[in-house]
């Protein structure tokens, strides 16, 4: 056999080899945790914050920390809107929750109120496509399940929507990691943020300006009316894969090369890229308290084996990993020095800060820094600290299957 085609055989034969065993892998994970879930079913339960206001400038931000919170204040707002109503979400389950915001954006929209909303298809196949049909008063925008130009490796074409904003006549916004589902009520632990006052702008402006980018030929435009406001204090990142943008990222490795205190930082699915991986051993190493909050089991096993695949790093970086315990954490938020803070849509993976649409809020305020601290801080109550030793001593089997997932790594 002559030596290339020797070597493309022995390069074919390696590249089936690796699919088969990650295919392997990953059956085996999933069908582990089917069993662990029917057979042993957990205890839901975990400490609750309870919604707190603080004023920043001339806006009023307020943080959630358990969706029946969140909901209600929601509702309300829908229920009180006079003009104009912007809705997006991931995922909006066809359950009782996604009934009675469906019921009152389509009362809002009998009462005169200009109602427009967005939703990811694919995210929501597993809902009937009936629990999306609205009447015409109401303007919707199916974001496609499948878009052509991924088959042509467009970047440009592959991100979801991962987003979740509403706003309210221009007054009130809210953004978070909440999606809309009865089971995210009580059983989730989830961080969503309100603002009161001119800083909605910035979640107006990111709905109109991906409306507009997306809307049908017979759909209305919406305009562009500018800031009445200007407060550097309240910012809102918006990754755009239509137009190669992604500055959520940037935004965090300039926060955590800053650090000099502490970085608290809260995530479902952790799974960093090189450079937030080298930023945070950094910090750690120079003296800052760099803590990691994530669920022990996530809903995606898959997500936790890869994140698993970097707490050596992390723990011999001086990292510390706390695991959430009893509830699947599903927050993205990270606070800094008591000065800093974010809260959005954003994991810190290549998924959501380099593919997906996503909006992160970044707040620089003591008062919400510390608050978020806190918070931070009660739910640690519900965490166990992996140490070094405990995950040095790990099954060998654990530590292959996590060397076989690496390959994945770069595609969540």
């Amino acid at each position: 056999m002559p030596p290339r085609t020797f070597l493309r055989t022995a390069l074919k034969r390696t590249l089936l080899g690796m699919l088969a065993a990650e295919a392997v892998v990953i059956g085996g994970l999933v069908a582990v945790d089917t069993w662990r879930k029917r057979v042993r079913p957990r205890r839901v339960s975990f400490p609750r914050s309870a919604p707190k206001e603080l004023p920043v400038g001339d806006t009023v931000v307020t943080t959630y920390a358990y969706g029946e919170d969140v909901y209600t204040d929601m509702l309300a707002a829908i229920q009180g809107a006079k003009r104009r109503i912007l809705f997006e979400s991931y995922i909006i389950k066809g359950d009782a929750l996604g009934r009675r915001f469906k019921r009152a954006l389509i009362d809002a929209a009998h009462r005169g109120v200009e109602v427009y909303v967005i939703y990811d298809g694919f995210a929501n196949l597993v809902v009937p496509r009936s629990f999306f049909d609205f009447p015409p008063s109401v303007h919707v925008i199916r974001y496609p399940a499948f878009r052509p130009g991924v088959l042509l490796l467009n970047v440009r074409k592959s991100g979801r929507d991962h987003r979740k904003i509403l706003t309210v006549d221009g007054e009130i916004g809210f953004v978070g990691g909440f999606n809309i589902g009865s089971a995210y009520a009580t059983t989730w632990r989830d961080t969503h943020l309100r603002l009161t006052g001119p800083a909605t702008w910035e979640l107006e402006n990111a709905f109109c300006d991906f409306w507009n980018a997306n809307r049908g030929s017979g759909q209305p435009d919406l305009t562009d009316i500018g800031a009445a406001d200007w407060d550097s204090r309240i910012r809102a990142h918006r990754n755009v894969p239509e137009q190669l943008i992604y500055p959520i990222r940037a935004m965090y490795l300039e926060a955590i090369d800053r650090a000099k205190d502490h970085i608290y930082i809260t995530q479902a699915y952790f799974i960093p890229d090189r450079e937030i991986l080298r930023a945070l051993i950094s910090a750690a190493r120079r003296g800052v308290d760099v803590r990691i909050l994530v669920p022990e089991n996530s809903n995606h096993v898959v997500a936790d084996w890869l994140s698993r695949g970097f707490y050596s790093a992390l723990l011999r970086g001086g990292v510390r990993l706390l695991l959430f315990q009893n509830a699947m954490v599903h927050a993205k938020t990270a606070t800094i020095d008591g000065q800093w803070s974010t809260i959005g849509t954003a994991n810190v993976d290549r998924l959501s800060l380099t593919g997906n649409y996503e909006i992160n809020v970044e707040i620089f305020d003591d008062g919400v820094a510390d608050h978020l601290a806190e918070v931070f801080a009660n739910d640690s109550t519900n965490t166990r600290r992996l140490t070094r030793e405990e995950w040095a001593s790990r099954p060998f089997v654990a530590k292959l299957s996590e060397l076989i997932l690496t390959p994945l790594r770069p595609l969540l």
